[in-house]
């Protein structure tokens, strides 16, 4: 006789998320009966239970599942993993690790700057305790506002970097309140400094936090995932606090002993932020790795993987490219004279024009008001091949042969290379950008720094435009 579950006929499936589906019969009396049990586990939120066992039911080692399947749903966002990027996990996980150790050293200096300002000091005058600090918050808020002007459109450019680099100057900034009430004399000066370095600390950390909750977020659920993110830090900063209110009292009384402290949970802090940057996989392309992924292009004819160029991407010294690329110059930084205009037009359709400085190796590109993501990116390619121009390592052919003539020295115009450059890319840059897409790359959009200047000259009619 015939195995009578293998004859029912499945009336319908679910599935949560990813995960795989689950058929569904009629019983016997009319009901629903579900394939299988239900075992999706308390990260995806969806219901478990025990082989055997109804899923009602409950007991043993599965009765704590309920309370892990409420704090995912208070902790991660909703559709966790699939909702958001692979690298989720990791990083918030070592963010986590950093949060509780600069909320513990945090609570160090926060007990540093009291003493300094008086507090349990019956001689300690109020009005000095206030003016005081009036004029640490009022640095910070110039600070603030400041920084924000300076840099704040290169927050996203280099996110990571500006993520490790607020972390840091916050430790620096903690590492000054600690040692302000040793030099009484200083101690209003130093404050502020540190209340100044800690509002840059705002500013970087918050605005490079919305560029990762950007990268984060894969259902449209940057709300989701920026509260959740504030959910797991509020935790984190409570067990912080209960840790905090037992660790100060024992070090209060010995300064050697709290300055032990503080250098400890500062490398921790450094070591974990380090972990957790690192742990990101950006896919969409800046100068750096635009430059790491051009380079091994260039010399072994493959496109990295955006996993592997974030590996090999520098964390600490991405701010000092040995190439000076600017991108969106205005005009009449790069010509005076009708013919120096000439010579950048002539020989391409592109729109951007390109100037290269060899002595300063310096390249500077003005934009065309239709230049859109795809021009930027071959913009950008293409200043960082005039760069390659004058390093070492391996180069297809005919890069090879405008490098020896680049240094060649003054026998061969900076404008004549930046022409021939334009024929090579234009077999180059296809292949180049085919293989970007195919590696897993968003071309469509990039983190490159670009200026707002745009313009319009006449095109060259050396070129026909398709």
């Amino acid at each position: 006789m015939a195995d009578s579950a293998s004859l029912r006929v499945q009336l319908c499936t679910e599935q949560f998320g990813s995960r795989a589906p689950r058929g569904c019969h009629a019983a016997a009396d009319g009901s629903l009966q579900w394939d299988g049990a239900r075992r999706w586990g308390w990260l995806s939120g969806a219901p478990t239970a025990n082989p055997g066992q109804d899923a009602g039911g409950g007991g043993g080692r599965w009765a704590a599942l309920p309370v892990l399947s409420g704090l995912r749903a208070v902790l991660l966002p909703q559709g966790f993993p699939d909702s958001v990027s692979p690298d989720y996990l990791s990083y918030q996980l070592w963010d986590s690790v950093q949060a509780f150790a600069s909320s513990l050293s945090g609570s160090l200096a926060t007990q540093a700057v009291l003493q300094g300002l008086g507090v349990g000091d019956a001689k300690a005058s109020v009005s000095a305790a206030t003016s005081t600090w009036l004029l640490k918050d009022s640095t910070g808020m110039l600070g603030r506002i400041v920084f924000a002007w300076w840099k704040g459109s290169k927050l996203d450019c280099n996110a990571k970097q500006w993520r490790l680099f607020a972390d840091v100057l916050n430790d620096i900034a903690m590492f000054l309140e600690i040692m302000a009430p040793m030099y009484p004399i200083f101690f209003t000066m130093t404050v502020s400094t540190s209340n100044l370095a800690k509002c840059i600390v705002g500013v970087a950390g918050g605005a490079t936090r919305a560029a990762l909750t950007m990268h984060q977020a894969r259902r449209n659920n940057m709300a989701d995932v920026s509260a959740k993110d504030s959910s797991q830090e509020t935790v984190v900063n409570l067990a912080g606090l209960l840790v905090s209110l037992l660790m100060l009292p024992l070090v209060s009384s010995c300064p050697s002993l709290s300055l032990g402290c503080f250098i400890l949970l500062t490398a921790l802090h450094i070591y974990a932020n380090y972990r957790a940057v690192r742990a990101l996989v950006l896919e969409t392309l800046n100068e750096s790795r635009l430059q790491l992924v051009l380079k091994h292009f260039l010399q072994r004819g493959e496109v990295l993987e955006p996993a592997s160029a974030n590996q090999m991407e520098p964390l600490w010294t991405g701010f000092w490219p040995s190439l000076s690329l600017s991108l969106g110059v205005p005009l009449h930084h790069l010509v005076s004279s009708v013919s120096e205009l000439k010579q950048l037009v002539e020989g391409h359709q592109e729109p951007y024009l390109l100037r290269w400085d060899q002595s300063r190796n310096q390249v500077q590109v003005v934009l065309s008001q239709v230049a859109g993501p795809e021009a930027v990116l071959r913009a950008a390619t293409h200043g960082l091949v005039l760069g390659a121009l004058q390093e070492g390592g391996p180069l297809p052919n005919e890069l090879a042969e405008l490098r020896e003539q680049a240094r060649a020295g003054p026998k061969k115009e900076s404008w004549m290379l930046v022409r021939e450059t334009h024929r090579v890319l234009d077999t180059l840059f296809p292949k180049f950008l085919k293989g970007l897409q195919a590696a897993g790359w968003k071309t469509e959009k990039h983190h490159l720094e670009v200026d707002e200047w745009r313009a319009t000259w006449p095109l060259s009619p050396e070129k026909k435009v398709l």
